[in-house]
């Protein structure tokens, strides 16, 4: 009898043992650190279609037991609602906190853009932040239906993407992107834009047309508004804007080669046979030869109010401009700049 007891009692001990460590080992499993990477956080980026692997591929490098972490993930139900898009992973999480951060809302992603000269690119810039391939961003920039609906054309479309910094979840769609682009650009031309433009006699397309112009003349912000008084001066005097940035622009598109440096435009150039070539045609071009900052458009809707007709580089002071009012006054002012651009053997 006395022996039985011992066998039971050791019976007990050991079934105690075993389930003390069970529960440490589910205990560790759920809430044991299982991190693999050294820096305090990282982020883990989840695909939005639903392949084969996509959770194993984004995380699974990340962890110190995959296993484990997928038994406590199917415990928690998370393997039927995987949800794409970008979490942020701290050094030293469980497999209860990872899981808990991959259920929650996505983190978002500074997206920020200036100076693209193309829809081109601009969607290979974009596609650097979010998730959406630069190849559907192209597509669904050019799409005709939506541009056709907006009032946009495939020469001005670029208008529509306003430089600046905005936060965007990682999985955001090529369309969802250009569909909140088309928000932020409604936001942007108000009721108080719009009056300054109509009081120009311009529209918003042709604001930011000019305003690129304007943009690719001067670096320094200050001076845009007087550039800009001065191709507004040309406007209402019914002369042609006569812009270099858009000879060279017009030579680009006309090459299909936007790689080219042209640093210097030559009496041949001029000649261009292009809707863009300001030399050639009067008015404003049908679109932006490159995306003007919004300080460019400010200055288009706010200029100088001035007589001035002309302005050439003032190499005396690079970056700024020499204005004049007469074309005689221009040669005179425009004999520095040649003479300077000849003694650095600038020919094209």
């Amino acid at each position: 009898m006395e022996y039985r007891k011992k066998i039971l009692l050791a019976i007990a001990v050991l079934i105690f043992i075993i389930g003390g460590l069970f529960s440490a080992y589910v205990y560790a499993a759920i809430f044991g650190s299982n991190t693999a990477f050294e820096q305090e956080q990282i982020s883990v980026y989840i695909p939005s279609e639903k392949t084969s692997g996509r959770l194993s591929k984004a995380i699974f490098p990340l962890l110190e037991n995959s296993d484990s972490f997928l038994k406590v993930a199917k415990q928690k139900g998370y393997l039927r609602q995987v949800k794409g898009g970008k979490y942020e992973l701290k050094k030293g999480m469980s497999n209860n906190d990872i899981i808990n951060v991959l259920r929650s809302k996505p983190s978002t992603v500074k997206l920020s853009f200036n100076n693209q000269e193309r829809l081109e690119d601009l969607a290979g810039r974009v596609s650097l932040e979010i998730e959406a391939d630069s190849s559907s961003l192209v597509k669904v920039f050019k799409e005709i239906s939506f541009l056709e609906k907006q009032g946009f054309t495939l020469d001005n479309a670029l208008s529509m993407y306003l430089p600046n910094t905005y936060d965007f979840f990682w999985n955001t769609s090529a369309e969802g992107f250009r569909n909140r682009m088309l928000k932020e650009y409604n936001r942007f031309w108000n009721v108080e834009r719009k009056a300054l433009a109509l009081n120009l006699g311009l529209t918003p397309l042709e604001v930011s047309s000019l305003a690129a112009i304007v943009h690719k003349e001067s670096v320094k912000i200050g001076e845009r508004p007087r550039v800009a008084g001065v191709y507004l001066n040309r406007l209402k005097a019914n002369m042609k804007l006569q812009a270099d940035p858009s000879v060279i622009y017009a030579m680009k598109k006309d090459q299909n080669d936007f790689n080219i440096q042209i640093k210097r435009v030559l009496l041949k150039d001029l000649a261009l046979n292009s809707p863009f070539n300001t030399y050639k045609y009067k008015g404003i071009p049908p679109g932006p030869i490159f995306m003007p900052d919004i300080s460019a458009i400010d200055a288009v809707l706010k200029p100088e109010r001035h007589n001035y007709f002309y302005f050439v580089a003032d190499t005396s002071n690079f970056g700024y401009h020499i204005f004049s009012k007469t074309l005689k006054e221009h040669n005179q002012n425009k004999r520095q700049y040649v003479k300077w651009i000849n003694s650095r053997k600038i020919f094209r």
